[in-house]
């Protein structure tokens, strides 16, 4: 009898089982867990929701609770003034909860000069008997200059001393709260990364010289419409047309190509550390929502070295203070650009895009 006939007969080893009859070990489930797409389907949940309550936390951390730490004051008084100024400066710490940063000068011209340059949040002068003047400065930072003007005028009734409150650089009527320089910024932030991850999607064939200069594109592009919008459509901020345009190209440029890095580092997952930088660190920490004084201290220090925290900064000065220029905020939006230019130029071999060249296409083509 031959060996198909035994088998038909059932005298035989049932060679119809083999292997699809032995019961599958956990070793064997897992690895074909791992080759399915449930496994990238069931990571993404755990990281998404992850993601949800970082979110809401960090934001949340920052922003929901402002507490001054230290507000950099300017300080001019005469020594007849001094007892008076103590009782004030005593009374407003303890109102705050915090301590006031002093920082003397000898003249009004001179502390005014400090607010210029974004070294004080804030002027004080004693004088009799006019008593305490309190010189607060919105455009430095809406959420410090609301804090002191609530609580100079409390103070002053609880020592027995007239405040008077002034707002030496008040915010424009369509930005009453300070926070259109935080949305554009952020707006740049996110559609720059977003644009990178839309290239790698729709536009996966692009070489890295192309990509880089797509980037170019629709960060011109889309730093130009923001502020357009925002300045000539919405009337919602005077903007110095040009150098905003560019402060927001700069961003949009610098956010895709740091996700184009992360993208050559990490492939698939390059959205996870590009949204721990640019959205769970970056914008709680800008300074934009809530000013840089009244953030947890960590969050306070490390927001200035961060895209978000730069172009905010940045765009802070351009508007309110153009005559007092930082380089700073440019110099860290540039590290970052040339950094993730110069990661995924060296290890372009190993973006997920991109196309072969003439001369590898030429090698691969048949005889």
């Amino acid at each position: 009898m031959s060996e198909r006939q035994q088998n038909e007969s059932g005298h035989g080893e049932p060679s119809a089982h083999g292997a699809h009859g032995r019961k599958p070990t956990a070793q064997g489930r897992w690895h074909a867990f791992k080759a399915s797409p449930f496994f990238p389907a069931s990571v993404l949940v755990l990281i998404l929701a992850a993601a949800a309550g970082l979110f809401a936390g960090s934001y949340t951390y920052a922003m929901a609770n402002p507490t001054p730490h230290h507000i950099p004051t300017a300080v001019v008084g005469k020594a007849e003034s001094q007892r008076d100024r103590a009782a004030f400066i005593q009374g407003m710490e303890k109102a705050l909860g915090s301590s006031l940063e002093l920082h003397h000068y000898a003249s009004q011209a001179e502390a005014e000069d400090a607010i210029e340059r974004q070294e004080v949040f804030a002027v004080m002068r004693a004088e009799r008997p006019k008593g305490v003047e309190l010189d607060i400065s919105s455009a430095s930072g809406s959420s410090v200059a609301q804090l002191l003007q609530q609580a100079g005028p409390q103070v002053g009734k609880k020592i027995g001393v007239e405040v008077q409150v002034r707002d030496l650089k008040p915010l424009g009527k369509g930005d009453p709260r300070g926070l259109a320089i935080f949305y554009i910024s952020l707006a740049a932030v996110i559609i720059g990364f977003v644009g990178a991850i839309q290239l790698s999607v729709h536009a996966r064939a692009l070489n890295p010289p192309e990509r880089i200069a797509f980037t170019v594109a629709y960060a011109l592009l889309g730093g130009f419409v923001i502020a357009a919008v925002v300045d000539w459509g919405l009337d919602a901020v005077q903007l110095p047309f040009v150098q905003s345009w560019m402060i927001l190209a700069l961003t949009m440029f610098t956010s895709g190509m740091v996700f184009t890095m992360f993208n050559t580092l990490f492939g698939r997952w390059a959205m996870v550390p590009t949204w721990g930088v640019m959205v769970l660190l970056g914008n709680p920490s800008s300074g934009g929502a809530v000013s840089w004084p009244l953030l947890p201290s960590v969050l306070g220090e490390i927001g200035r070295w961060l895209p978000p925290g730069a172009s905010v900064n940045a765009q802070h000065t351009a508007v309110y203070f153009p005559g007092h220029q930082l380089a700073q905020p440019y110099l860290v939006l540039a590290a970052w650009a040339l950094v993730s230019c110069a990661v995924f130029w060296t290890w372009r071999h190993r973006h997920p895009g991109g196309r072969p060249t003439s001369r590898h296409a030429a090698d691969a083509a048949p005889a």
